[in-house]
């Protein structure tokens, strides 16, 4: 009996990979503890775009988790510095409390889960930018993070001449952004 091969057309289609770590990195369990390793990762690589685009391809019951157990008060850091801003000046955008995200990062203590929902709402935006580049052409030298912390600056039209980073600081108002992000490289705002 003859064996038949499945046409291409029916191969499944590849998932976008996920970060992958060094050879060295150690397996780790659970979402937590891959959330640490993460973050390691970002400040090692120096804005690590893979890490942004990771958060942002996520299921989103894997976000779910990572929020109710608490991101580690370093992925804040690691966001700002991949931005290139300040922390206060990220505390200020995603609405934290400093002097609370401040003793957490001294204790080395994971963030609340809102104000985790809000740094990986961060990270979310910055993986969405990275992705759209990605898959829209050259993403060569283009730095997903910064681009993102300029545009959040900037008024847009499409929010009555507001600034998206000012809604960042809701679940709601990083939704609404996403979704304009969205748009705006569709050509339906601008």
């Amino acid at each position: 009996m003859a064996t038949t091969s499945k046409p291409a057309s029916a191969a499944k289609p590849k998932r976008p990979s996920r970060l992958r770590y060094s050879d060295a990195a150690k397996p780790v369990q659970g979402l937590q503890a891959r959330e640490k390793q993460m973050t390691a990762y970002v400040f090692k690589s120096n804005g690590g775009s893979r890490y942004f685009e990771t958060v942002f391809r996520y299921d989103p019951l894997e976000r779910i988790e990572l929020v109710k157990a608490g991101v580690p008060a370093q992925v804040a850091l690691a966001v700002a510095n991949a931005m290139g801003i300040s922390k206060d000046k990220l505390f200020q955008t995603l609405g934290l409390p400093r002097a609370t995200i401040d003793r957490k990062l001294r204790e080395g203590r994971a963030l609340s889960s809102d104000e985790s929902s809000r740094v990986l709402g961060m990270a979310r935006l910055v993986g969405q930018a990275q992705a759209i580049i990605e898959e829209s052409g050259d993403p060569t030298g283009f730095n997903a993070a910064e681009w993102v912390a300029r545009w959040l600056a900037r008024p847009v039209g499409a929010l009555g001449g507001r600034k998206p980073g000012e809604l960042m600081d809701t679940a709601e108002g990083q939704a609404l952004v996403s979704n304009l992000l969205n748009r705006a490289v569709s050509g339906a705002y601008s």
